[in-house]
Order: C-alpha cells, then structure tokens, then sequence
C-alpha cells in the first residue's frame, strides 16, 4: 500500500532535520516517492487556495534531499550527451507533450497534455498547465508554478525559488501572456490573465505601479489579474545626483467582455505593448 502523503511529509520533515536518517531505506524511499509523483503531477510544490496560494515547504525539501541522494552520471540522447544528478522526463507521447528539440524537461517537473515546449528548459519542481506553451528560449526554474493556457514567450527567465523550502515559487496563473525576454523571479506572482510586455522584470522589490487613475497605486511582488504591464523607470536621488531606476507600469487592463485572444490582441494594440 502506497505512503499516505502525511506519511511522506513526516519522514521528509525528519530527513530534512537530520540527514544520518538517510541512511535508512524507507527516508530515502520517501524522497524518491516525493520526486515520482511531482513527476506524474500526482503532487505539487505549491496549489491554490481561493485567492491565495499554500506553499508546501516539506516537498521543496524533498526536492533538496533528492539531490544530495543522487550521484552524477552520463546521459546520452541522439547526438546529445549531459553530464548531471538529474535524469531527463521520459514517455512525453503518452503524457499528450510536445517537445522540440532541443528542449529539457528534468524528471520531477510536470507538463499537463496539451504543453507545447520548444527549445527550452523546464525545471525540477516546476509545473505547466494544459495548452501552455514554453517558446524559444524559455526557462521555468525549479518549483515555478505555470498556469493553463499561458504563453511564455521567447527567452522569458522564470526564476526557480528552492531555498529557503518555505518561500513561494514564482506563479504565473491561467491565460497570462508574457512577453519577450521577460524576468519574473523571487515568487513574484503574476495573477491570471495578465499581460507582461518585452522586457518587463519583475522581483520581489520591483514597484509595481498602477498609472491608470488620478494618482499611483504601488504593487509589490505581485500583478494583479488582467493587468497590462510595461517596463518604466521612476526618479531617485542619489548622493552623486537624481537617476532614473526601473519599476513596471501598468497601463491597463484585459477586457472582461471578450474571450481571452481577442482581449489580448486588443490590449497589445490599444496600449502599444511590445511583445
């Protein structure tokens, strides 16, 4: 009978407390159990809760774990050869996956059916949603969360959050578009449907700032649902002098009245967005 999964966290938890519990098989057993069913999406490292999102912190240490139990060993691919701890995900076809090549996904990530990946690279941990596509270039770091139908366009960085195991994961949620060589890093959250133009970088201290009233409205680690953000610069004096340092902008919104591809080509066109 398989391991409860409050089981699997307690025996995670302890491991993670006092790795000479390694040594033992059934806490190495749970830490390859842990890795096999966030490879099969059977686990996540974070999930939705309403309007917020539960980080499960015992599973990233899992992840931790699972790289101290591994030992680096050759792979070989067709004409590729890598050299690494980590095998690469197997059985794509039967999981409804496309991967060009040469595109990565490392086992302990999960791609829905439906996920499009061109050459790019998925992480450990991480999750895509169903319809999502991975385009050129594109990297999701380790334990990033990526919604349903979300398009990563080319050379976009998201950022893996490993360390420390209960800090969130960068989130992009379902029907968000971001734009060409983008950078959401340090569990910035970009809520659903939101549009993120080329060249936008978002951390965790990055000032998000809402231009579409009569006055500013900051945000920090987070851009809200349907947002239409470009990269900006704001003023601050320093003692050599004042200097302009960067921030994003939101200019608008999505519509709510049309469907979601409509609403984004008119968004881009409307607010002259670069993609």
């Amino acid at each position: 009978m398989a391991d409860t999964e409050e089981t699997l966290a307690a025996r995670i938890r302890e491991a993670f407390e006092d790795r000479a519990r390694l040594e033992d098989e059934a806490h190495r057993a749970a830490v390859e159990e842990v890795i096999a069913r966030l490879d099969r999406g059977a686990l996540r490292v974070a999930t939705p809760d309403g309007d917020d999102w539960v980080v499960h912190s015992w599973v990233k240490q899992a992840i931790l774990l699972y790289f101290g139990l591994r030992k680096m060993e050759r792979m070989e691919v067709g004409p590729f050869e890598f050299h690494d701890k980590i095998p690469l995900k197997r059985d794509l076809d039967k999981q409804g996956v496309r991967v060009v090549p040469p595109g990565v996904a490392r086992y302990g990530s999960f791609l829905e059916p439906g996920v499009v990946m061109m050459p790019g690279y998925v992480n450990i941990g991480a999750w895509v949603g169903e319809g999502s596509m991975v385009d050129t270039w594109a990297t999701v770091g380790s334990c990033a969360q990526i919604g349903r139908g979300v398009h990563l366009s080319g050379g976009v960085g998201i950022g893996g959050v490993l360390e420390p195991p209960g800090a969130r994961p960068v989130i992009i949620e379902d029907g968000a578009f971001v734009g060409s060589r983008a950078i959401v890093v340090e569990g910035v959250r970009v809520e659903r449907e939101a549009v993120l133009g080329a060249n936008v970088v978002l951390t965790a201290s990055t000032k998000i700032i809402d231009v579409t009233g009569d006055e500013p409205v900051e945000h920090v680690g987070r851009v809200p649902a349907r947002s239409v953000v470009i990269p900006g610069t704001r003023p601050k004096r320093f003692p050599a002098g004042e200097y302009g340092v960067p921030c994003a902008l939101i200019i608008g919104r999505r519509s709510e009245s049309t469907d979601r591809k409509v609403s984004l080509e008119s968004a881009l066109r409307e607010h002259g967005v670069a993609v």
